[in-house]
């Protein structure tokens, strides 16, 4: 964000402020002005310490409005399964073919998606796509054999999401030139589902702080006690 920009948007915004979830949507996307469609993000500050297993916050939303992301599916999978996957609109499509073009650092896909006796053949490359949060878990429905489903909302903007070492969870939401209802429907179900994931035996205060921002833009903070 240039200098100017960033200025002009603090200019009608109060830092110290926690704002409703409308009232931060508005503000949130009057100032993303950027000469390209910006992504809305969604920082959520949890108490939780993700270094133990009980407390580590992973899965999936599936956003009403999708996220408006163009997202490419790859899909390790054989015979009808494979076919399943292709009729669905999967991008990339194979088995040990798929292995050979990934340890080669051919990675154009966003998603990846493998029926469950394929597993052993993603395992292959699992040191290449875990890293980069695309190996195949069935905790996030991407280890399945309903992969024309797994295909279909991957595409129609299913969000994965999972808590850092910092506590936070990030997430694109939406895009700046969604409707103001559009982007705020997808952001309280996005919050919702983090309130949802509270670990059952977790102490203490589980939401800390909300944040808002496009991607050139400031950050707002959403008062959570609304929520």
């Amino acid at each position: 964000m240039s200098g100017k920009r960033l200025v002009n948007a603090y200019k009608n915004l109060d830092k110290n402020q926690a704002y409703s979830l409308k009232e931060a949507v508005k503000i949130v996307k009057e100032n993303a002005t950027a000469k390209f469609d910006e992504t809305i993000d969604l920082a959520i500050n949890l108490g939780v310490d993700p270094k133990h297993a009980d407390q580590m916050i992973r899965g999936v939303c599936q956003l009403p409005h999708g996220n408006g992301k163009t997202v490419r599916v790859a899909v390790f999978a054989r015979d009808d399964k494979a076919e399943e996957a292709k009729a669905a609109g999967a991008d990339v499509i194979g088995a040990e073919n798929l292995v050979d073009s990934i340890l080669a650092g051919k990675i154009d896909f966003d998603r990846c998606i493998a029926t469950p006796d394929m597993m052993g053949l993603a395992g292959r490359v699992a040191r290449v796509l875990g890293p980069k949060g695309l190996m195949p878990n069935p905790k996030l429905g991407t280890v399945t054999t309903d992969v024309a489903t797994a295909v279909k909302n991957a595409k129609a903007g299913e969000v994965q999401y999972r808590v850092e070492k910092n506590g936070i969870v990030h997430a694109g939401v939406a895009k700046a030139s969604f409707s103001d209802d559009q982007i705020y429907d997808n952001a309280k179900l996005f919050i919702e589902t983090i309130m949802k994931a509270r670990p059952t035996a977790f102490k203490g205060t589980y939401l800390k702080k909300i944040s808002m921002s496009s991607t050139m833009g400031v950050g707002v903070k959403i008062d959570s006690s609304n929520l």
